[in-house]
């Protein structure tokens, strides 16, 4: 769950004592599960979202907001002593934000949560696992993951957050992965470059096999199909004011995936998917302004 309070002066400390005043406080559903998942099936894609809840009234409001948007979430499981994930996002006048986070109950996935429900992913065409490195009991056992989870049949995908972490364990990781396209500071944090091209050169040293790439904010995205083969992605303006720009890498992500599983070309996928981004930034909240396909199809002019 995501508290948003805004607007909140990110430039200088609150300090103890003192009455900040901001528009009404509003609670709403965040993360790679939530935005990505609400992103997909407002795109026209059968979602199912797979992780811990605590058995606690968030999760209750987390079920019930899945379930209005047509996501199945049979598998949103409710774990015996953890808490529900929540956060709170301060966002100043620009759009821009910081968390305070707590972890909760997805901080206890490990490798066993996923072995266990391969028939889950032997019956879902692709699966997006988010985020790389804040799954400390996954971690180590990741690449052991997404090599069963391919076998099964399932096309792998992985997102990345906080600094980004290290190229290790990644380096284990990129040859079972389908999908991988990091934030620029993330994938930065995890070569020592600084240059998209060169990021992409250091995950194909790696072993990287699948689509790589690189999210460039207002630059677009550098996507890589396969090896010493490049698309660049343009930034697409946001069809309306920035009001909050948390959650568009997520809805990105998820705009990308439905291009690539409607077979779109590299390109229009790419299209979609900053088209998911653009939108996303127009409403307060990760998922609040996300169109429907033929709508974000038209904005990224592959309607």
């Amino acid at each position: 769950m995501d508290v948003l309070v805004r607007p909140v002066e990110l430039d200088a400390p609150i300090g103890a004592g003192r009455l900040v005043r901001t528009e009404p406080l509003i609670l709403t559903t965040g993360g790679i599960v939530s935005n990505s998942g609400i992103a997909m099936a407002r795109l026209g894609m059968k979602v199912g979202v797979m992780t811990y809840v605590g058995d606690d009234p968030w999760a209750e409001i987390i079920r019930d907001r899945y379930r209005a948007e047509g996501i199945d979430t049979t598998d949103l499981t409710a774990h015996s002593s953890a808490p529900t994930s929540t956060t709170a996002v301060l966002i100043d006048q620009q759009g821009e934000r910081s968390f305070l986070h707590a972890v909760g109950a997805p901080k206890q996935l490990d490798k066993r949560a996923f072995l266990d429900r391969l028939d889950l992913f032997a019956s879902s065409r692709v699966m997006l696992l988010g985020y790389y490195p804040l799954l400390p009991n996954l971690l180590d056992d990741l690449p052991e993951v997404l090599d069963a989870i391919q076998r099964a049949g399932c096309l792998t995908a992985l997102d990345a957050a906080g600094d980004g972490g290290t190229l290790s364990p990644l380096d284990r990781c990129l040859p079972y992965l389908d999908i991988y396209v990091p934030s620029l500071a993330e994938a930065s944090n995890q070569t020592g470059e600084s240059d998209p091209r060169k990021i992409i050169a250091a995950y194909r040293d790696a072993g990287a096999k699948g689509l790589v790439g690189v999210k460039l904010g207002e630059a677009g995205a550098l996507l890589s199909p396969h090896t010493n083969e490049l698309v660049e992605v343009s930034a697409i303006p946001a069809p309306g004011d920035v009001v909050d720009t948390t959650g568009a890498g997520d809805c990105f992500f998820g705009g990308l995936l439905t291009g690539l599983l409607r077979e779109l070309p590299l390109a229009d996928a790419g299209a979609l998917a900053s088209a998911a981004g653009a939108s996303c930034v127009t409403g307060l909240g990760a998922t609040t302004a996300v169109r429907n396909f033929e709508a974000t199809a038209k904005l990224a002019g592959i309607g």
